[in-house]
């Protein structure tokens, strides 16, 4: 997935390239006895502090090897790597959206790395990861890393209602805590109509999904009665602030809206509660973060899990090397290092501890252990550039029918879905 979940907030540092060279170059293989590997990966994934110290270190380790970074935009980056994949000109390593790597995978241009699982620790790996970088039982994506969006709080707000975060284990009493809230001109909650991310979460609790397969066949499943108990939570949840029905996150920006004083929660990655203080310094102090809720204290609510993976090519020139590179990025110290370093998930759950004193990324870090992805199949990008389900929100908020609304966005799933196939 791309990692847009923290835009406009973040307190990532533009990475800048290294160089932009191709494994396949004139001047990319062996010289002096050491091999040029070149590595894709995406802007804002990595400081341009935390890839040097990275570089030096695994140079240092491994001295045969040369590593040459070319930092790349997410604008495109879907045809880039497709041509790469195709070409004989492809780099050793590519960062990929987590949600990307089965189009990628359909094409036959990924090296399958299932049988390297094991010494990569994949028995930890983090779910919302690891199943979107796996397409039709193989292996192809290696978890990197990973965010997924918490709740970010008005402390004082919390304080004047007499509300303790912590005790907010549950749906039920989140819902009663954001009803307390939802007084004398604060909103309980800012949630615009159209925060599906969100909706999957609920649907995921009730033990639903977006869509599902069976017999190679994918069909949407909205109007499920597990996903139209997740809607109706939802529905009960919107409703506690004045978030407009029509539309997203990004309409007006949520962090602009809770900046201007009136509204307790919103949903949203922990970076999110940057771009607010930046509305708004005056609210430097006054933020928190706990875990989305789940149905039950001892489980937290379901998230979408976004990040990336890492990905081989087949035509990589340099594949063993490159699995030398991917082994130490994801391996327990420097996973730990960039989890510190930019405010990530770590790949795999039993590193949850090294971001202990980031309160927002060990509430995202909680929530991650029950992190899920998109339904895992090349499709399910056409279902995104539809999006028939922003539309079946807001259908249902104004007033229609949840059961045949459900049903006609299930159907346009469908379509979407196997339109290419």
């Amino acid at each position: 997935m791309k990692y847009r979940l923290l835009a406009g907030g973040s307190a990532l540092v533009m990475a800048t390239a290294l160089c932009a060279c191709s494994s396949s170059s004139d001047d990319a293989g062996e010289a002096g006895g050491r091999t040029a590997v070149d590595v894709w990966l995406m802007r804002d994934s990595v400081s341009a502090a935390f890839q040097k110290e990275f570089v030096e270190g695994f140079e240092a380790q491994h001295p045969e090897i040369d590593v040459r970074i070319q930092i790349q935009e997410w604008d495109g980056i879907g045809q880039k790597i497709t041509a790469a994949l195709a070409s004989n000109d492809a780099p050793d390593v590519i960062e990929a959206g987590n949600t990307q790597v089965a189009q990628f995978a359909e094409s036959g241009g990924l090296l399958d790395l299932s049988d390297r699982k094991a010494e990569l620790n994949g028995e930890d790996w983090l779910k919302g990861l690891a199943e979107p970088g796996s397409y039709e039982g193989k292996q192809y994506g290696i978890p990197y890393y990973a965010a997924n969006r918490v709740v970010v709080y008005r402390t004082d707000l919390f304080d004047k209602a007499g509300v303790d975060a912590a005790s907010l284990t549950t749906r039920e009493r989140w819902i009663e805590a954001t009803t307390e809230l939802n007084k004398g001109g604060t909103q309980g909650i800012y949630l615009p109509g159209q925060l599906w991310y969100a909706l999957a979460g609920f649907v995921w609790d009730e033990g639903g999904d977006l869509a599902t397969e069976s017999g190679g066949t994918w069909k949407g499943a909205l109007d499920t009665p597990e996903a139209l108990r997740g809607m109706e939570f939802y529905a009960r949840l919107q409703s506690l602030g004045k978030g407009p029905k029509d539309s997203d996150e990004d309409d007006p920006p949520q962090a602009e809206v809770m900046a201007q004083g009136q509204v307790a929660q919103v949903i949203s990655t922990p970076g999110g509660a940057n771009a607010i203080i930046e509305n708004n310094p005056e609210l430097k102090g006054r933020l928190g973060f706990f875990p989305i809720p789940g149905k039950t204290a001892g489980t937290p609510g379901a998230v979408f899990t976004g990040g990336s993976d890492l990905v081989v090519p087949a035509a990589a020139g340099h594949p063993d090397e490159a699995l030398t590179f991917i082994k130490e990025l994801t391996g327990d110290t420097w996973q730990k290092k960039l989890a510190v370093a930019m405010s990530y998930v770590p790949n795999r759950t039993t590193l949850a501890s090294s971001v202990a004193d980031d309160p927002g990324a060990s509430a995202m870090a909680v929530g991650a252990a029950n992190g899920h992805a998109t339904p895992n199949t090349p499709g399910w990008a056409a279902v995104e550039a539809e999006n028939p389900i922003k539309d079946y929100m807001t259908a249902v908020l104004t007033g229609g029918d949840a059961a045949k609304e459900a049903a006609k966005a299930s159907a346009d799933i469908t379509r979407a879905m196997n339109s290419g196939s």
